[in-house]
């Protein structure tokens, strides 16, 4: 099988999370894409305002029954800092036959070399950059790290279509009391209201955490 690693802390998930994923799924001729909620991201902590069991909650509500989608609960489980070359070496390990892609946003990129051990990442799973507007593909080359001879490791880059939603958007609207009818699927917003989520406002203005760190 193929398989696509999408992570964030998907904070909460939205529109935006299962587009790129599902242009990801079209493109790359996957079997499946797995979300994987972080627990604590490196690059990211104290960002997060639900809690590590309503993230993931509100994402297996946002895979629902898409058979091409799935939730895995391996960081979360794990607990403390989430690391992707842990959580890609123990998805390889549990299904060595398969073969792994690691999915992120252009914009995710250009922290990538500061991951833990990226190039052990590029080892064992693709990597897939997902790039929506105008970051130019030479700038993204500019961000990647370099192997033993200064080469930079093999990578994709994905058109994605463009929708303008952020974590950070929709919590912000909760807090504010305006709707958020079309910004997540219908069972997350239920969620969301149901537990009276983001109702206070905390941790806005900090970003769209929604790729894994790492």
């Amino acid at each position: 099988m193929r398989i696509g690693i999408f992570g964030g802390t998907f904070d909460p998930p939205h529109v935006g999370h299962l587009i790129s994923a599902a242009d990801a799924a079209d493109a790359l001729s996957l079997d499946r894409i797995v979300f994987i909620p972080a627990a604590a991201q490196p690059l990211k902590v104290g960002r997060a305002v639900a809690s590590p069991d309503q993230r993931l909650a509100m994402t297996t509500l946002m895979a629902g029954d898409e058979p091409r989608l799935a939730v895995d609960a391996i960081e979360i489980e794990r607990a403390g800092l989430s690391y992707t070359v842990e959580t890609v070496a123990e998805l390889t390990r549990r299904a060595p036959g398969h073969e792994w892609f690691v999915i992120v946003g252009a914009d995710v990129v250009r922290s990538f070399a500061q991951w833990r051990d990226p190039l052990g990442i590029l080892r064992m799973a693709g990597l897939v950059i997902l790039r929506r507007g105008d970051i130019d593909p030479a700038a993204i080359a500019g961000w990647m790290p370099r192997d033993e001879a200064g080469q930079v490791p093999a990578y994709q880059i994905l058109a994605t279509r463009r929708v303008d939603v952020t974590s950070t958007d929709v919590r912000a609207r909760v807090s504010a009391g305006r709707s958020i009818r079309g910004f997540v699927p219908e069972a997350v917003q239920a969620y969301i209201e149901r537990g009276g989520l983001y109702r206070n406002g905390n941790g806005f203005g900090e970003g769209d955490a929604q790729y894994a760190d790492q």
